[in-house]
Formats: C-alpha cells, structure tokens, sequence
C-alpha cells in the first residue's frame, strides 16, 4: 500500500472521528418492500383460543424443536421446553440440537415435513430469504398481537427491544423470523492481557497499529479471526466503513446500489484491514483457524484482538482465564457499533403444531425465560429490560454498556439477511483472501463490487429495499 493511498485512508479516519459520524439507529432504515403474501398455516393441529390458551394450542400435541448447538448452547431451550411441558403436560416435546441446520432440514422443507420450530443460526443455516419466498415460513405477527406472557394486558410486540421484530421482517411487512439474542459485535479484548504490557485499548487507528507493532515485537499477535469462516471480519469492517462514511454507505451496500462498494469509506476501511496482514500483526495460521480455534488462541493471550459477537463469552468459556476481565470497543477512532437482535427462531409453515411453537416463543419471550438466557449464556435476550438489576459478566457489561454509550451511532445491515451468499461466501470469502495476503485493497474492491452487481442483475432473488 502506498503513501498516499494510508494518508487517504488516515485522513477518513480523523475527519469521521473528529466529525462524530454516527449511524442512525437501526429499526427506521429497515425496508417496507414487501416479500409477497404470507404463507398459509401447515396441518397444524389447534384447539379454541381461550384466554388462558390466546394462541389455540392442542394440549396433547407433540412438538419438535431444533436448535442450533453453538455459542448460546442449548440448555436455555431446554428450559423453556420444561415451562411449555408444565402448561400442556400431554404433550411430547422432541429436541435435537445440531450445528448442521441447513444439511439437515433442507430436505424436510423439500419432502413437506419439517420440525415445529427450528433455531436457524451457524455457518450452516438455512436461507431465510429464499424459504420466505417460497411460502415455507409462516408469518409470526400472531405472536406479536398475542397477550405476554407475564401481564395479558401487554402484547407480545410491546415487551421486545426496538429494532426486533423489524429485523426478522426479512424486508417485507411478514414477520418471519423472530430474533432471540441481542448481540452486539466489536473489538473483544483482554483489559487483563492489555494491562500487563502496559497498553491501553487504543483511541485511535495509528495507537492501534503502534499496540500491534509493540506486540510483535513481543512475540504477540495484534488480531487473529477464524480463516475458515471470514465473514467474522465484516463484524468490525461494517461499522467501520459506517464510521468514516456514515450509515448511508451501508444503506446502499444493502440496496446493492452501483458502485457502492467503492465508495472512499469502504475503501479506507478495507486499506485499514490490509494494512494488519502487510505489516505482519495478524496471528500466522489464521486463515486455517475456525472459530473455536481462533478464540482459544485469543483467550490464551497469543492474539489482542477479535472481531467476534457477544456470544463468544459463553462459547469461549472453557478456555477463558478466570482474571481475563472480557471488554469490546469499537474500531479504534469510531464510535459506531453493530449490535441487533439476532439468532433467528423461525416456525415452518407445513409444521405440524404452529401453535405450539408460536407458545413455545411467547414462552421463551417471558421474563423467567430471558433472564435465565441471559444467565446461562452470557448474552442479552431481545426482552426490554429482562436484564435489569442482573449482575452481568465481564465481556456482557462491557457490551451492555458499549451499547448504551453508542447512542444513536448504532448500525444494522441488512445485507447478511437479504444476501446471505453475498455476505457470508463472496464479500467473507475476499476479505479471507485480503487478510491472507493474496490479494490487495484494490482487487479485494473489484470483486466486492462485481459480486454485488451479479447479485443485482440474479433475476431469481427479491430485492428488498430500504426505504
């Protein structure tokens, strides 16, 4: 990378931080295109509506749930599971927990008899878009207008944290999935591990190269990221390149609108990237490394930083120091975060019982159900205020309050639910590329750009829009 090119890509920096760029919040950028008609209900079996009953469930009616056995784990579900068996004590309720959502449950949507309620998360899920499309997902607003579980005179809708049902509209007025987790993605670090060198997370990007040179110097990598599933970069780059540009970049990255990826921001956050492989401050062997492997080694004090989501600290729990003290910020020079409403639940609409897995969700949506999600997991539930007066650990307060200092300068792509091949294989896979060193800022832009476009020209995907 060239003089001139760093002192363009330092000069966005300093203008963005000295200018207070901020995003605006999440839910008001979200698109009122809409993906079609809601699909009608499967062969549901369903009992009257009563008011102690306000979703019609059968009382004997078995259930099937599938989770995803990831970060959050599964015993959260378990749970609820045990609550909705209390309330419908005929009734058997199947769990299978896997990391193979898509694999596995493809050909149930393809042979008509998918599971009741399905966990959809993981580098292995199923596309949310494309099933909505087809009709396969049933529409969840029955569970916003339904009473909560906790005061009956308060709908299901009114006890979510803003921005939540929107998120899982999938840019139509459907509501097709309904995001459990509250996430919110950054730089994670060790105050521990930063304060025995005597470093201090950096306020600026040149503080940030300095540190990483510091380290090296100590035999220490500045960053490390699971090769394996690069798309994990974009959980920084993202609200970096809303940092410099402003939201309205990421709105059009979203909109797949021309030549937006070669906007300056997005190549001055993407220069900013290159530049930690170039000068060697990424940990070697990342780009073989999957994500439990890149969060061991970052937990063990051989890597600084990771871009990663809140979730890490209940999944890296195994391996992190009881004194790590767990803390995410921003990219160096920015205030920008992303943080929304993630983990996708979503209920087939051939499943044999909706209405208990619609039960199952207003469950878990209770406030006993979010906090002790929040309990075992370490992550916020998208239930307002279910954690209130809960004493969080480490890396969850640090993002708790991460999230409260933003402010308005909190940002929600769209692109990774709209466009997930884009997302996750295209732009995740060139930034693999980038980081390894294979390529460079420019060619890493070229292919950005003519990814988006071939995505824009597919005649076979909806195009949602912000408005």
């Amino acid at each position: 990378m060239g003089s001139a090119a760093g002192c363009n890509r330092r000069g966005l920096l300093k203008r963005a931080a000295a200018l207070g760029l901020a995003a605006v919040p999440a839910a008001p950028l979200l698109s009122a295109c809409a993906l079609g008609g809601a699909p009608a209900a499967g062969p549901a079996r369903r009992a009257p509506v009563t008011p102690d009953n306000p979703l019609g469930v059968d009382r004997a009616a078995p259930l099937e749930v599938v989770l995803f056995d990831g970060g959050f784990g599964d015993g959260y579900a378990r749970d609820a599971e045990a609550l909705y068996r209390t309330a419908n004590p005929g009734a058997a309720v199947r769990h299978t927990a896997t990391q193979d959502i898509q694999p596995q449950l493809q050909p149930r949507f393809v042979g008509g008899n998918p599971p009741d309620l399905i966990d959809n998360s993981g580098a292995r899920q199923l596309d949310l878009a494309t099933l909505a499309a087809q009709g396969q997902l049933l529409d969840l607003t029955p569970l916003l207008d339904a009473p909560s579980l906790d005061d009956p005179a308060v709908r299901v809708r009114d006890t979510l944290v803003a921005g939540t049902a929107e998120k899982g509209r999938l840019g139509g007025s459907a509501l097709y999935a309904l995001n459990y987790a509250f996430t919110v993605y950054g730089v994670y670090h060790s105050r521990t591990v930063l304060h025995r060198h005597g470093w201090q997370y950096p306020a600026t990007w040149d503080g940030m190269l300095r540190i990483c040179a510091a380290a090296r110097r100590k035999g220490l990598a500045g960053w490390t990221y699971p090769g394996k599933h690069p798309h994990y970069l974009t959980f920084t780059l993202y609200p970096l390149i809303a940092g410099i540009g402003g939201p309205q970049v990421l709105r059009a990255m979203d909109n797949l609108e021309p030549n937006a990826f070669r906007h300056p921001a997005v190549r001055a956050a993407v220069e900013a990237y290159h530049e930690l492989a170039a000068k060697g401050y990424v940990l070697r062997g990342s780009p073989g490394l999957d994500h439990i492997q890149a969060q061991t080694a970052w937990t063990e004090g051989r890597a600084l930083f990771l871009p990663v989501g809140s979730w890490v600290e209940n999944e890296a729990r195994a391996t992190t120091p009881a004194d790590f003290a767990m803390a995410v910020a921003p990219n160096p020079g920015s205030r920008t975060v992303w943080a929304e409403a993630g983990e996708p639940f979503v209920v087939p609409a051939r499943g044999r019982n909706t209405a208990g897995a619609l039960e199952l969700l207003r469950i878990m949506l209770g406030r006993r159900s979010a906090r002790n999600f929040t309990r075992q997991v370490s992550s916020l539930s998208c239930v307002r205020g279910a954690a209130d007066g809960m004493r969080l650990p480490p890396g969850l307060r640090s993002a708790a309050d991460l999230l409260a200092a933003a402010g308005p300068a909190v940002v929600a792509p769209m692109l990774p639910v709209w466009y997930r091949t884009l997302h996750r294989e295209q732009i995740g896979g060139t930034l693999g590329e980038l980081m390894a060193g294979r390529i460079g800022p420019d060619e890493c832009l070229t292919r950005f750009q003519r990814y988006a476009d071939e995505t824009a020209r597919d005649s076979s995907l909806r195009h949602p829009r912000h408005a």
